[in-house]
């Protein structure tokens, strides 16, 4: 599906969107006064893998050591408490 981007947006912030394209294969649908100019779109599809490449390739990362679950708690501490969700009204 398209994103619509505004010619303004799109200037300022071109390298970030011409990533998205590329990496995530996104479109975007360049606006000018609200008309449809242009649609940006990736020249080939982004590769995609299979699940079975997916584990192989984590297969190959270093296990986690010792200090990564200390790392995390360290990190979790460091986070303000934000307390119970709000409830849905009914």
């Amino acid at each position: 599906m398209e994103q619509k981007i505004t010619v303004t947006d799109l200037a300022q912030s071109l390298a970030d969107v011409l990533d998205r394209v590329k990496n995530r294969g996104e479109r975007f649908i360049i606006e000018r006064d609200g008309e449809p100019v242009a649609m940006l779109a990736p020249v080939s599809p982004p590769k995609s893998i299979t699940l079975g490449e997916l584990f192989a390739l984590l297969r190959t990362l270093p296990p986690l050591d010792d200090e990564f679950a200390k790392d995390v708690e360290e990190i979790r501490a460091m986070q303000s408490d934000i307390g119970e969700p709000p409830s849905w009204p009914d």
